[in-house]
């Protein structure tokens, strides 16, 4: 029911968070665009697999949303790093009725691409926001299909958390995704393990 569609690096400025993971994986990432009802940008990079990671920051020029920015971000601090996973869902209501804590139903659009999204009214994943956001998409042509491929393939995206049993007991029974594991570790983190054409690379 749960299934993988993308990874986030945030930053306080969309520039470092582009540097961060350009530096990172060794490949550009492609302009991607606004999202007023949150007032957040990002820039996009396809992976294999049908996956892709966004870069996405508070947008300095965007009014300020009448509601808490999504991922986190109105509390985002430090430099930039892997802070948030997405898993794609079939029906996000029925995913809600099962998962509540992921938030409430938000529906988006930019350009062509349609889709809804789970977010907590103040913004704040559970699990000190280890706990993937929830997204339904509605385009035929989501973002993982449509971004050309840019040699990366991430192999293991691990969740570490003090509470890593917890939080893998909620998800697993309706998860699809064999390169999430869940680690037990004393400070919340996201890592990813990547083959790219300079050879592996450890995204955090």
């Amino acid at each position: 029911m749960l299934e993988l569609d993308h990874i986030a690096v945030l930053g306080e400025t969309l520039a470092e968070a582009v540097s961060h993971t350009e530096a990172t994986l060794g490949a550009p990432l492609l302009p991607g665009g606004e999202h007023p009802d949150f007032g957040t940008h990002n820039q996009l990079l396809g992976l294999d697999d049908g996956l892709y990671l966004e870069a996405i920051a508070v947008d300095p020029a965007a009014a300020t949303p009448g509601r808490a920015r999504w991922f986190g971000l109105d509390q985002f601090s430090g430099p930039p790093r892997l802070d948030k996973w997405v898993c794609r869902v079939p029906d996000l209501d029925r995913a809600l009725a099962l998962l509540p804590m992921a938030g409430e139903a938000v529906s988006l659009s930019r350009g062509s691409l349609r889709w809804r999204m789970a977010v907590p009214r103040d913004g704040i994943l559970p699990f000190a926001g280890m706990f993937p956001a929830l997204i339904e998409w509605q385009s035929p042509v989501p973002p993982g299909l449509a971004l050309p491929a840019s040699g990366a393939r991430l192999d293991r995206l691990s969740v570490a958390h003090p509470e890593a049993e917890a939080l893998a007991a909620l998800l697993v029974p309706h998860l699809t995704a064999p390169v999430v594991e869940f680690v037990t570790e004393a400070v919340p983190a996201l890592r990813g393990s990547f083959t790219t054409p300079r050879g592996i690379r450890v995204l955090q």
